[in-house]
């Protein structure tokens, strides 16, 4: 009987032993199928690589480093009551913008605008380099709003930019028409520098401190093409320096400041110096919840030879945003100084130059915008005589590709 028992129970063994072997075997079968499927894909796609037109000589794949591209399209439509051929051709900011000088890129027409399609494009050149590129195309023209290389890998937080850029003096200038908060220009930055801002080709330094608090030094050495303030374009002669700043006040408020500096030579071949100061205030109320408070004040002093201009002006906004679709807020634009020959306007009243300006913003996603204002305009004279302007505007933003974030 024992004998029996324990020849079973080595039958039993063996038998377990086999079927174990069976599913090793089957399984390794299957691993070998498997590696002979990635060699073959392996195979092919070397033989793809060795047929395409690649630059063998270069130490990496071009292919990793291929542009970001985004498209923004931003147009309107306008309610003014003035005439379009007398709000483009006869109207002037005393002391700023003599009569027929005011360019008006955005939002020209009493009607329908296309103010311009932006293609912007962004790549990583090398370790090295980073390169940007925005080209406007506006109904009647083409440009290069920016085209530029930072340095990526300075030591000492050290940056270095080349090319044609949009200067980081004060608040806004730096940013494009579709990142502002309203879609129009700051009336003191339209009257200094005209609807481009400061943008010239030059080279910018920028360092930033190492310390608790943020603390970035910056330096720009520029054409001056600006005729506003500057133009004299014999030689580079435009530098601009700047102190920005910021810090965390409790767990939701943070303020974020600076103070910049312009100088120059104008069109009579004299210095032209531009001061600002400007701050931000922006409260987190909730997850998508937030108050801003931005403001800005610019002071000049343009030499003309036989006498010295003294101007300056300011704007503060509140935007208040409830959530990641809905925002509203509200903007104060005013010339606080004006001390320059105002002959050419006698009889006209130049002084309280203020405008104001609401707007309710609707973002059914971040890609896209549609921003409603209402603003009454007291800073212009048309056709010689001093008018409030209202004027009503829906306007519509798209952003499409890659597209990176913007300051708040």
């Amino acid at each position: 009987m024992k004998k029996t028992v324990c020849l079973s129970l080595l039958a039993c063994v063996s038998l377990m032993a086999d079927a174990q072997i069976d599913a090793m075997q089957e399984e390794l079968q299957k691993q070998k199928e498997a590696t002979q499927k990635l060699e073959a894909k392996l195979d092919a796609l070397t033989a793809q690589q060795n047929n395409a037109s690649v630059n063998t000589s270069a130490s990496f794949s071009q292919n990793a480093y291929l542009p970001d591209i985004a498209l923004i399209l931003n147009m309107s439509a306008v309610s003014r009551d003035i005439k379009n051929s007398e709000y483009e051709n006869n109207t002037s900011i005393p002391g700023f913008v003599p009569e027929g000088g005011m360019h008006l890129p955005f939002n020209k027409n009493r009607g329908f605008n296309l103010n311009y399609a932006e293609v912007a494009m962004h790549s990583v050149v090398d370790p090295y380099f980073e390169a940007f590129a925005m080209f406007h195309l506006h109904p009647e023209a083409f440009e290069i709003g920016e085209a530029y290389v930072q340095t990526t890998s300075l030591s000492y937080s050290i940056r270095i930019k080349a090319g044609k850029f949009k200067s980081n003096f004060g608040r806004i200038n730096a940013k494009h028409q579709h990142s502002w908060h309203f879609d129009s220009q700051p009336i003191i930055y339209k009257a200094l520098f005209g609807p481009d801002g400061i943008s010239d080709p030059g080279v910018q330094a920028q360092w930033i401190a190492p310390s608790e608090t943020y603390l970035m030094f910056g330096a720009e050495a520029l054409q001056g093409n600006n005729g506003r303030s500057f133009g004299d374009t014999e030689q580079n002669n435009l530098y601009v320096g700047y102190l920005k700043t910021s810090v965390d006040i409790g767990e939701d408020l943070s303020l974020l400041g600076g103070v910049s500096f312009a100088h120059g030579k104008n069109t009579t071949a004299n210095a032209t110096d531009v001061y600002g100061v400007d701050f931000t205030l922006r409260e987190q109320i909730g997850s998508y919840s937030s108050l801003i408070w931005q403001s800005e004040y610019l002071q000049r002093n343009k030499d003309l030879g036989a006498s010295t201009d003294k101007q300056a002006g300011l704007y503060s906004e509140v935007i208040y945003q409830y959530n990641n679709n809905y925002s509203a807020g509200f903007r104060y634009d005013a010339i606080t100084k004006n001390e320059t020959d105002l002959s050419a306007y006698n009889g006209i009243d130049t002084g309280k130059l203020q405008r104001y300006t609401a707007m309710f913003e609707y973002k059914p996603f971040p890609m896209s915008r549609l921003r409603f204002s209402y603003t009454n305009d007291r800073t212009k004279v048309i056709a010689g005589e001093r008018k409030g302007i209202n004027e009503v505007m829906l306007s519509l933003n798209i952003a499409a590709g890659a597209h990176g974030a913007h300051d708040y």
